[in-house]
């Protein structure tokens, strides 16, 4: 059989096509609870006669680090995205998705240059260059947006007439067809070109604004299903997945419960002194405000240290972890010239901002806060719609497995079907 390596896996050579699903998101309790409530009957059958666990995602939780993480096959101390964007060398804020900073290539690229056909589709666009970095669109791969689906050309994206192929409309930005979308067209390219991968990634709206067992998140997670079981009958390995988890992040009278640290760091070390960034901002804060479980402080005074900023902010209600940039990026496979001199991680129900002033939260008068970033939301969802081979039933048995291996397991893992 031919095998192609990829940061230290031996991928196999697909003989059926192979679709992972990234779940933007997609907490356990949603699976919970559409268990519970019986509205989720592909994914409860993926479940038993297939294989499911929970697995560690990479923190910080949020979109790129983990999507670049399941597409390459690695943490971010390989691939290098640690965020949604970072101060570099000469402390300028730079939005972590071009893919010039991704530092690894991807799982994508490697077989499409090995002669697969391969589709990477994606909800927002701002992941598409990333996820399709070095794919060669000449040779029949696809990588697109629904974001900007009626946009596409072959040059570009390696299809066009999507919104024609797909038959829906153009969808709002802030919906859950942004997402469908994304299944919808997942399961047409599959149907007419055959892929041997799918990458489909989707966007988080729904689960930051409504919690497990809404009526409007169990309708979307019903069309979630409905789509995933549409794939597996086209006989795709189908292996879901998600980018983070979710929790709500409110106090009890329905506002956010926000630690504002720049703010506390100003008070007690004097303005100027550190700088917070929040990783978690990208352009569509109305999710979230740009507050997040993970932040991260470059010292600016050379006469403060690291360990006195850790002993200040530890002793706040809300803070479950303080690091400095080594024991960051040892814990959690960070690299380290992207990270900050120190890192602070909020607990399951606190989300962590700079100064107030910097923080609009007109959007969230609607719905009480939802949010990720901290090590509580790097809990997700491993399922596939097969069972594990011997080999890796045992792997998956000794040790807690990490979402990254995703691609690994619905590749070289499944048993194959007669």
């Amino acid at each position: 059989m031919k095998h192609l390596e990829l940061n230290g896996v031996s991928y196999g050579w697909p003989n059926q096509p192979v679709v992972v699903v990234c779940i933007d998101g997609g907490d356990p309790a949603y699976f919970e609870r559409g268990i519970k409530d019986g509205i989720i009957p592909n994914i409860e059958k993926f479940m038993k006669e297939g294989f499911a666990c929970i697995a560690n995602g990479t923190v910080p939780s949020f979109t790129c680090p983990n999507n670049m993480s399941l597409i390459t096959g690695a943490p971010a101390s390989v691939h290098g995205i640690s965020g949604n964007y970072y101060l570099n060398e000469n402390g300028e804020a730079v939005v972590m998705t071009g893919p010039e900073l991704l530092r690894s290539p991807t799982i994508l690229a490697t077989f499409a240059n090995a002669g697969a056909k391969v589709a990477s589709i994606t909800a927002k666009d701002k992941l598409r260059k990333q996820l399709g970095k070095g794919l060669d669109l000449t040779q029949g791969n696809v990588s697109f947006s629904s974001e900007f689906a009626s946009q596409c050309t072959l040059q570009e994206n390696g299809i066009n007439n999507v919104l024609e192929l797909v038959g829906m409309p153009q969808p709002d930005m802030y919906s859950m067809d942004l997402s469908l979308f994304v299944l919808e067209a997942g399961i047409k390219l599959l149907e007419r070109d055959k892929p041997q991968l799918l990458f489909l990634s989707l966007t988080d709206f729904i689960q930051h604004k409504y919690a497990p067992g809404d009526e409007v998140a169990n309708t979307f997670y019903k069309r979630l299903d409905d789509a995933f079981g549409r794939l597996a009958a086209l006989g795709a390995v189908v292996a879901l997945t998600a980018d983070h988890g979710m929790n709500d992040k409110s106090q009890a009278d329905g506002t956010p419960k926000v630690i504002y640290l720049q703010d506390i760091l100003d008070q007690s070390f004097g303005a100027g002194s550190t700088q917070v960034i929040c990783p978690i901002t990208d352009a569509f804060v109305r999710h979230h405000g740009a507050l997040g479980g993970f932040v991260r402080i470059w010292i600016r005074d050379p006469q403060l240290s690291a360990q006195a900023i850790i002993a200040k902010v530890k002793s706040i209600d809300g803070v479950e972890l303080a690091l400095t940039k080594d024991e960051v990026c040892q814990q959690f496979e960070l690299p380290a010239d992207r990270e900050g001199d120190v890192a602070v991680i909020g607990d399951a129900g606190t989300v962590i901002g700079a100064s107030a002033s910097d923080h609009d939260l007109s959007n969230l008068t609607d719905a009480r806060l939802r949010s990720h970033g901290a090590v509580a939301e790097a809990r997700v969802p491993f399922i596939l719609n097969r069972p594990l081979n011997s080999a890796y039933a045992k792997r998956a048995a000794e040790s807690t497995l990490k979402s990254h291996y995703i691609f690994d397991f619905a590749i070289n893992g499944v048993l194959e079907t007669p």
